[in-house]
This record gives structure tokens, sequence and C-alpha cells, in this order.
């Protein structure tokens, strides 16, 4: 990963944004790190457009400050800062070939010619379309067209590049290949990249640290591994990556292990590594990954051991995921990885499922008042 204790490129501290009354974005500080990629990551509504037009002048805090390499730039909009964005719709000039295209912000800085053409040449090389500099814009794929739009943000060296979910309109292929491409530009670039998305494996896979927002607030900032591994509460769980969520009421601690009941069922979870243990007699959710649930003879050797009704049988190659019903309102879901030869369960079988303590993981209750129901 990159960052690691270098400076800091661009940060907030405590901003505010209200339209009509609404508070849009909550109180964010949020610090990122010179050459640093970083994602903002929640549902549509979440506030990170709002936080990221902030970051780049196009609004301003209604409280709170902004800076960029330690000086308070709040108040000044988007042609005073040395950053850029990237928008989901490009507005690459249609009458301009390539070349023209990337040269636009040197020219209006009336920089000398001979500079422009080494400068567009060098920037055409980093994004691997060196021999594109003559095409039209309309004959340009939609990567193609993608590039030159990143191409065109980076040529005046900004401290941060700002990406507003620019992947989004592509299909699956092409938004995985400009995923890798851009983490590859962002690299060989040096630069600064926060990119918003509402697409948790987009996140996962191009960043050095994930902040997940949600109502305007920022409810976890850290690596994709730390977020994924140790999310903050339900909602967090939920929305990176697959889980089980258990509603499970805490019944008590004993040599290192939190037990809880869910349902009819008594199980142990391994004490949190960081936070408070959840007092006895209170209640939260058990997070268990999909692929932390064992099934059938992996299930034997677990400290919670479990038996349902196989509902669903989903095949994916590599792996199947089963639904469970394990009566008491408590559904499972598994991912257990498939070979050929080994047994195959269809709805209607029974199979034994389980999981050790230091596979789950006991949340809070999720104190929002919009949380999604049966979870």
């Amino acid at each position: 990963m990159s960052g690691g204790q270098g400076p800091i490129a661009i940060e907030t501290r405590d901003v505010i944004k209200r339209y009509a009354g609404n508070t849009a974005v909550n109180r964010v500080s949020l610090q990122v790190k010179r050459g640093e990629f970083v994602s903002l990551l929640g549902p549509s509504g979440c506030g990170k457009t709002t936080l990221l037009r902030m970051l780049g002048g196009l609004e301003q805090p209604d409280e709170g400050t902004v800076l960029l390499s330690g000086q308070d730039v709040s108040g000044i909009p988007a042609y005073g800062r040395n950053s850029n964005m990237i928008f989901q719709q490009l507005a690459l000039f249609p009458h301009m070939d390539v070349f023209n295209n990337i040269a636009y912000g040197l020219k209006v800085k009336k920089t000398p010619k001979a500079e422009i053409r080494k400068r567009v040449h060098d920037m055409l090389e980093l994004v691997q379309l060196g021999d594109y500099s003559k095409r039209a814009v309309s004959q340009l794929s939609g990567g193609q067209a993608q590039r030159v739009a990143i191409a065109r943000a980076l040529i005046n060296k900004p401290e941060v590049l700002l990406l507003d979910e620019p992947l989004s309109a592509l299909d699956m292929q092409l938004r995985l290949d400009m995923q890798r491409e851009l983490k590859r530009i962002q690299r060989d670039f040096g630069g600064t990249f926060i990119f918003v998305t509402h697409d948790q494996n987009e996140a996962m896979n191009m960043s050095d640290r994930i902040g997940v927002m949600r109502g305007g607030r920022l409810l976890q900032y850290g690596t994709p591994d730390e977020i994924y591994e140790q999310p903050v509460d339900s909602f967090v769980a939920k929305f990176i990556g697959d889980t089980n969520l258990m509603k499970v009421k805490v019944l008590g601690t004993e040599q290192g292990n939190v037990w809880v009941q869910a349902g009819g069922v008594k199980l142990a979870v391994r004490e949190p590594a960081t936070g408070p243990v959840l007092p006895d007699g209170s209640t939260g959710f058990l997070s268990v990954r999909y692929e932390y649930l064992r099934t059938g003879e992996a299930a034997k050797d677990c400290v919670n051991r479990l038996e349902g009704r196989v509902t669903d049988s989903v095949y994916g190659g590599a792996s199947i995921r089963y639904t469970l019903d394990l009566g008491g309102h408590i559904q499972l879901q598994a991912s257990s990885l498939f070979q050929r030869g080994d047994a195959r369960y269809v709805p209607g079988d029974t199979l034994a499922a389980g999981f050790n303590p230091e596979d789950g993981l006991l949340l809070p209750d999720d104190p929002s008042p919009d949380r999604e129901g049966a979870l």
C-alpha cells in the first residue's frame, strides 16, 4: 500500500454542508496522504459526491475547513486550487483531436508550444495512447476516451485528482480493465487520487484506503482489509462484502469468547480486538462472512456447529453458494469452494454448517433510523 507516513495532500476538518435545511455532509474529518489512492464509498445520497465537490472547490462548506497541502482553501473556488476533477460525463471537446483536448489546459496558461508538445507526448505515453494524438474524439472507444480525460486532467500536474464515478457508464469487462489501468496511471504518475463510487468491489480493488459514508457521515476510514475484517457496525459489514448478520443477545464472556444467543442457538465469538465488549444482556449483530461459514465435513470440527435445510444452491464455477434455513427465522448463506467430484447439495437436503469464534464478529446495533430490515 502506498501512503505510509508521508505528508498530507488534502484534508477536511469537521466540514458541514447543508441544502435547504438538509445536512448533506455532517462533520466529516478526512486526511489523504500524498500519493494515496482513496475511495469514498456509500449508497446514493450518502454525501460522498458533495464531499468530493467541497474538496475540489465546486462547493464551499457551511462550516469546517478544507486544506490543500496544509493551506486553508475553504473559500477558494475550483479554478484557484491546484486540483482537478473528472466527472462521469467526460465532456471532451468533440471538435478537437486527442492532442488538443489534452493540451487545452496548457494553452489556456499560454505555455510555450515546445513544452506543450513534450508534455502532451509524455502524458499520451503515460495513458498508453502514444499513437492517438491526431485521432478524433468520435473515433475513440469508451476506455480510450476515459484515458484521454485522465491525461487532460493530469497535464497541469494537480496536487490532487478527484474522480466522481468516472467508470460507471462502462460495461463490466471494460470497467474492470479501466480499474487496473487507473491504478497503474496513479502509481506511475505518483499523484493523489480520490475516487467516488458506490461499487464496493471497485473500491476494494483500487484503494489504499476507503471511507465508507452514510447519511452524510463518515462511518469508517481505513485500509480495505481493515474495513472488511473489522467493520465498525452492521451497516459497514453488510455494505463491504457478503456477510450473514444475525440478531443476537449477549449472554456473557468466558475464556476470551463472548457467548451469544441467536434464536434458540448458543454461539461463541472471539472478544473484539478493538472497541468495547457489548455488555451482558444487550443486543447486537453477529457477522459471519459467507466464505467463513464451513459446510459438510469441514463443519464437524468447528466450535459453533449448526444444521439447516438447503433452500437454494447457486453454482459459481470455483464455488457454490448455499442458502440454509436453520429454523427460528434464521437463514444463513455459505460460499464453499468446489472442485470436481465434491459432494453437491440441492434444495431439500440437510447440510451441516459451522464456524469458529475467530470467524465471527460481534457488532453493535445500528443506531440509524433507516437501517435495513431483516439482515
